[in-house]
């Protein structure tokens, strides 16, 4: 068993109005509807646990669960942290990360920031390999939930 981790950073500006954005980055459920390979988000109190559908990697798939404190800064940021402390299991997966929203005519300019670590069982010399599978698999994920955000606002990108 082996540490692997991947980072991820996207921003672009949307022609739907900042409450809109917000409300949807806010909701647990819309989260889960509109992210590739995620099952659920259940909220508790100040933390969300993030259950994974299975998730191809290197020909094997996992599943994940993981506790995240949850810091909101309406309108302007979100912040998402890994509590395994809060966590009701042992969980081999945690995220860290953000998301910032800026007012722009027209719209809102959305930035995130993520790094997702897994304990997988692989040795540690398939690194390079396993975090390239691992970053093919957020791509995906952080692409379809961009154009699922932009059809549920019925927004587009400026």
């Amino acid at each position: 068993m082996a540490r692997f981790s991947t980072s991820t950073r996207s921003a672009a500006t949307v022609s739907a109005e900042p409450d809109a954005v917000w409300a949807t980055l806010t909701d647990p459920d819309e989260i889960a509807r509109l992210t590739p390979f995620l099952q659920r988000v259940t909220e508790h109190g100040e933390h969300w646990v993030w259950e994974m559908t299975r998730v191809p990697v290197l020909g094997k798939s996992f599943s994940f669960s993981f506790t995240e404190r949850m810091t909101f800064d309406e309108p302007h940021r979100i912040e998402f942290a890994h509590d395994p402390d809060a966590a009701l299991a042992e969980e081999s997966a945690g995220v860290e990360g953000w998301y910032a929203l800026q007012p722009r005519s027209g719209g809102t300019h959305l930035e995130t920031s993520m790094t997702i670590s897994v304990d997988l069982p692989f040795p540690a010399l398939t690194k390079p390999a396993v975090n390239t599978a691992m970053k093919g698999v957020v791509t995906l994920m952080g692409q379809r939930f961009s154009q699922n955000l932009l059809n549920h606002l019925g927004a587009r990108a400026l």
